[in-house]
């Protein structure tokens, strides 16, 4: 049996620019799955994710939505003003809700997907499901930096705070966020376990129940995160 890939190029609204995303499978539980740093929608099955996940896909537990980045636009553009930086994030950031998770999130009974990402596409998951925890039911990240702040150059407004979880989490009080399952894989050699255990602090003085995942002597990469990936699914 063999996972089923569809490719979809669209014009967003919201860009002003076309977008790019690959979907496996036929049906079952949306998630949504980030690249990393600048990674493009493709990124996940060259690096074998969506193969690591196949088992779930075939037999139509899961369907994975693998939208593009926009990264090399937005945190990573240094040819434009930090303020620029971040309002085309949040372009992207409107894109993601009004026209991928708004179309698929009704696949399931809640309303609500499940998102995921490794390395820097665990800030885009953990930010999206911070900011909008009545779109979210799982969060699942794999290695994830969250703190955005090292790309604005010492700027800062309302729309750098609201993007940044480690900023604005402590303060969001919706009630969905203690209702997520939210686990934050990492590894003792990961470049992240400070910034995992951080986010683990916050959610605790929080009172929201979660997962730190930390595992063995294991370094900050695919083989990682391949490994993580089926078994974070296998608890939807």
């Amino acid at each position: 049996m063999a996972v089923k890939e569809e490719y979809f190029r669209w014009y967003s609204p919201n860009l002003s620019m076309d977008i790019e995303m690959t979907v496996y499978g036929e049906r079952g539980y949306p998630v949504m799955i980030f690249p990393t740093t600048m990674g493009r929608y493709y990124e996940s099955k060259d690096f074998g994710l969506i193969q690591a996940a196949s088992w779930f896909v075939e037999r139509g537990f899961i369907q994975l939505f693998c939208p593009d980045s926009v990264d090399k636009h937005s945190w990573y553009n240094k040819s434009i003003h930090p303020a620029n930086r971040v309002r085309n994030h949040e372009w992207y950031d409107r894109m993601l809700v009004e026209e991928i998770v708004e179309k698929i999130r009704w696949n399931t009974q809640s309303g609500k997907v499940a998102v995921s990402g490794a390395s820097f596409g665990g800030y885009h998951a953990a930010n999206l499901a911070f900011r909008y925890p009545h779109l979210v039911s799982h969060l699942f990240t794999m290695s994830g930096a969250f703190d955005i702040r090292s790309f604005m150059d010492g700027y800062y407004d309302d729309h750098v705070y609201f993007n940044n979880p480690l900023d604005f989490l402590p303060g969001a009080n919706h009630g969905d966020l203690w209702n997520m399952n939210i686990v934050l894989g990492t590894s003792e050699w990961d470049i992240c376990l400070e910034a995992n255990q951080k986010l683990s602090g916050i959610l605790h003085q929080k009172g929201i129940n979660h997962w730190l995942d930390v595992r063995g002597w294991q370094e900050h990469d695919w083989p990682l995160w391949r490994e993580m990936f089926p078994h974070y699914l296998s608890l939807i």
